[in-house]
């Protein structure tokens, strides 16, 4: 065993920055609260963003005292001339054009940042989930999470601050109308307390709609998905116009949750925005005869109006702002979902690394079974000695591909132990574990990239030589150099521009390069002609000679590969030996070889 920080199963540089916070783990606290750390850590683009805010609104609020100074001294008494009051107002117009946009650009490059931060956290935490959330949790969700709900967030954390500012705003006009005329002043803002009254029933409506509206976007989302991945399933049985009708469906119930929400902010929205003008034409009124009257300069009044329209800023987009929040405060609340969910699988603290591995594996009493379903295993017992090739044999659901994700760890035991070299596997670390076991499954996931790059994936600074002797030990070499880039070939999604063979090859060259000391072929040649699977059959014997090897078959051919069998029965252990000793000895492993032959 060897220090965890000096274990570094694939060498890659960092070229982007991690996250420099993440959310508050405190699931009691608001959402805003939590999202709270990722804004502190880009406190110095806000901070200087506020202070550019501040000067554009030291200019905006000084122009109307500028414009009541030229009306009342120039225009009505004549007794200053009207350049300089001009060309005050053009600076002041200029320096608030000039610093708006800059301070603008700034709160947007900040929730920009925010958003990245918070997209690589989520997709870090969902790196450290286990294999039991993604079986319960549609791709879909996770997509739509990851995605909109985030996107949702990122608009009120960049809208906010100018929320913010447009309240400041609102307070220093009405500071300076108190200083002109109370009476006018309460007069203005009488209407006031009934936006604030609407607005809070505004909020509480459009929350459930906002949970509504975000839930069936994702619904669509994974339908979407789920047609995409499976179009062939889809076009195998004529299925489209279903598909297209529940497609439709699922939109319409999206377009119904969007047409609620929209219909609710209509009916408050304008009445919102419209209720400080009440006061507005009442200033007028009562402003005006007070002009008239001589209790009140021209110029005075003017600026009042200005003034008052920047108190109304924030109510004008007072219902826009609160939809947006209860938007957010829902996909806040679903993208919470997936960061509170603690992984099924998780290192011990100070584990160790497990390196200069063997290959010998030992499972004892295993009980196993998926999330809250029966156990497939049932006391297993299984012993695989370093350099030995072993073949499980069974019938569907007895339990073979179950023991190759209990070794990788992908699961955990229910109870009994999985020991590497005599090391129980949730005693190492996870990285560690997983770079000592090679498991090739039975239906490849091929990356939408080149040959070469799917092939290296597990050692990304490969050569190409490397690259190309895992191939030919794969015999995968002769079909790629006949595709029309070679190596450089980009494959199509999930490599389905292959056939199925094609991708099994490559899967397994992408195993031998890595050269793990413990190789899993979870049924890896069942795609593969009997012609090609010998040829495999002949690199592999030499390639696997010193290493552990576990065959999950159900071939003949395949099972030759292996001096010792085993059959597996009701999760359990039921006969070991060679092939040729099963035959004569255990009739339920002839009649295991007799149902796979039929079923092919």
């Amino acid at each position: 065993m060897a220090d965890t920080a000096s274990f570094e199963p694939v060498a890659v540089e960092a070229r982007y920055p991690a996250p420099r916070a993440g959310i508050d783990p405190d699931p009691a606290k608001g959402w805003l609260r939590r999202v709270w750390p990722l804004v502190a850590a880009r406190r110095g683009l806000l901070l200087g963003s506020l202070a550019l805010a501040l000067v554009a609104l030291g200019a905006q609020v000084a122009a109307p005292a500028v414009l009541a100074a030229a009306i009342d001294s120039s225009l009505v008494d004549g007794s200053a001339p009207l350049g300089p009051f001009v060309v005050t107002l053009i600076i002041l117009g200029v320096a608030r054009g000039l610093f708006a946009g800059a301070y603008r650009y700034g709160l947007a490059l900040m929730a920009l940042r925010i958003e990245t931060d918070l997209r690589a956290t989520l997709y870090r935490h969902l790196t450290t989930l286990s294999f039991g959330f993604y079986d319960r949790v549609q791709s879909g969700q996770i997509i739509s999470r990851a995605n909109s709900d985030i996107r949702s967030v990122q608009m009120v954390l960049a809208f906010a601050p100018l929320m913010g500012l447009s309240i400041l705003m609102f307070v220093l006009a009405f500071v300076i109308m108190l200083r002109i005329d109370v009476p006018l002043t309460l007069l203005a803002v009488a209407p006031l307390p009934f936006v604030y009254l609407l607005g809070v029933r505004l909020r509480n409506q459009i929350f459930p709609l906002s949970w509504i509206t975000q839930a069936r976007a994702a619904d669509l989302a994974t339908i979407v998905d789920e047609n995409v991945h499976g179009v062939r399933v889809v076009k195998s049985f004529a299925q489209e116009q279903r598909q297209l009708e529940q497609l439709a469906r699922s939109a319409q119930r999206l377009r119904w949750a969007n047409l609620v929400t929209v219909d609710t902010r209509s009916r408050y929205a304008p009445v919102m925005e419209n209720l400080p003008r009440v006061g507005l034409v009442v200033v007028l009124l009562y402003g005006g005869w007070l002009v008239i009257d001589g209790q009140l300069d021209l110029g005075v009044l003017v600026a009042f109006n200005a003034y008052i329209l920047m108190m109304q800023t924030p109510f004008r987009v007072l219902g826009f702002f609160m939809m947006l929040t209860q938007r957010a405060a829902a996909s806040a609340e679903r993208i919470f979902e997936i960061l509170d969910e603690a992984p099924d699988v998780c290192e011990r603290p100070g584990a160790p690394d497990l390196v200069a591995s063997h290959g010998s594996v030992s499972l004892r009493d295993v009980h196993f079974g998926y999330g809250d379903g029966p156990d497939v295993l049932r006391g297993l017992d299984l012993d695989v000695a370093a350099g030995e090739t072993v073949a499980l044999v069974g019938r569907t659901g007895s339990g073979k591909s179950t023991v190759a994700r209990l070794i990788g760890r992908f699961y955990d035991v229910r109870s009994g132990s999985v020991r590497i070299d005599g090391t129980d596997v949730r005693d190492v670390t996870l990285a560690s574990l997983r770079a000592a076991v090679g498991l090739v499954l039975d239906e490849p996931f091929l990356f939408s990239a080149s040959v070469h790059d799917n092939i290296a994936y597990g050692r990304p600074d490969a050569s190409r030589a490397d690259v190309e002797a895992a191939a030919h030990a794969a015999q995968a070499h002769g079909f790629v150099t006949a595709l029309p880039d070679g190596y450089d070939t980009v494959v199509g999604e999930r490599g389905y521009t292959l056939s199925g063979g094609q991708r099994q090859r490559i899967a397994i060259a992408r195993t031998l390069l890595v050269n793990p000391p413990l190789v899993i072929l979870d049924d890896a040649t069942s795609a593969i002609d009997v012609g090609v699977e010998s040829q495999i059959h002949e690199a592999l014997d030499a390639l696997l000679a010193h290493r552990t090897t576990l065959v999950i078959a159900h071939r003949l051919s395949t099972i030759a590969l292996a001096s010792r069998v085993v059959l597996l029965v009701d999760g359990r252990v039921a006969a070991t030996g060679t092939h040729t000793e099963l035959m004569a000895t255990e009739p339920r492993y002839a009649a295991v070889l007799a149902h796979a032959e039929e079923a092919r």
